[in-house]
């Protein structure tokens, strides 16, 4: 049986990498169905790539093979691997950090090593710089294909080795919630906390009622305000923030029409961290 094979890089579209990765793709079975994330990533960020890795998968069937390369450390010792998650799909990616949301929040149940002897477009021997075209879109498109099954990847490597980024939950102390800016809905600048609804419902706040927002970068205060909690944008006037439920069913920031990120300057991963709490 065929499955989709998906993927993600930092890229860009600029240029025809991407479209490589595509060709080898096809040239390893034409009939597959091959789709994108993004080729968007930020240039290096694990983290990012990490995030939208999670942010998608859950809406993909059993047997989609995911192809991830943001991998600032091509070329070195790090392993190339394909993983089967607990939902029983595949990644095949740079073991650099890329796995860690999936790791946490979905879970994965093996991992086993890419064998370059055999999984490898062929003449591409002394190329050490573009893993992405001739080893990872190769060997996810013969995944996909049934040309190769999980077991022929590679030899099967312990789950903790598995390489993972600093991960912070977000909790609740007393009347209070921390969390993290876990990523940017970047066209528009919102903040996407990793705040549960689950989590932030227990400060009993209903919609129209204001929170108290700090924002920190490591320990320094980058952000205070206190935010109304509304259903949509239209709860608020242009140009005012707003606190609200995003499409992943975690707390958001945004500003109506505007970047609160651009505004006020703020980044995201485990070191931008937010804490909430409601005004009575």
């Amino acid at each position: 049986m065929k499955h989709a094979l998906v993927l993600q890089s930092d890229f860009g579209l600029s240029d025809g990498a991407v479209s490589a990765m595509y060709g080898v793709a096809n040239s390893v079975d034409g009939t597959i169905p091959i789709f994108d994330i993004t080729h968007d990533i930020p240039p290096y960020n694990i983290w990012e790539a990490s995030y939208r890795l999670l942010q998608t998968m859950m809406y993909w069937p059993e047997g989609t093979v995911f192809v991830s390369v943001v991998d600032p450390g091509v070329g070195t010792n790090r392993n190339s691997v394909v993983v089967q998650t607990e939902t029983n799909q595949f990644i095949v990616t740079p073991d650099n950090g890329t796995l860690t949301h999936i790791n946490k929040k979905i879970g994965i149940k093996k991992v086993r090593t890419i064998d370059e002897n055999v999984n490898r477009l062929p003449k591409s021997g002394a190329s050490h710089t573009f893993h992405g075209r001739d080893v990872y879109a190769y060997t996810g498109a013969r995944l996909a294909a049934g040309i190769i099954n999980y077991e022929q990847v590679g030899d099967e490597l312990s789950l903790d080795t598995i390489v993972d980024l600093p991960f912070y939950e977000a909790y609740l102390d007393a009347n209070q919630i921390a969390g993290i800016i876990d990523i940017l809905d970047v066209r528009f600048g919102n903040l996407w906390t990793n705040v549960s609804r689950e989590l932030f419902n227990k400060l009993d706040v209903e919609y129209g009622d204001t929170c108290e927002i700090i924002i920190q970068h490591e320990t320094k205060p980058v952000y205070e305000n206190t935010i109304i909690f509304g259903k949509s944008f239209a709860a608020i006037s242009i140009g005012e923030p707003l606190l609200y439920i995003n499409s992943l069913d975690n707390i958001a920031v945004a500003i109506n029409q505007g970047s609160f990120a651009n505004i006020n300057k703020i980044g995201t991963g485990y070191n931008w961290k937010i804490m909430i709490r409601k005004i009575y």
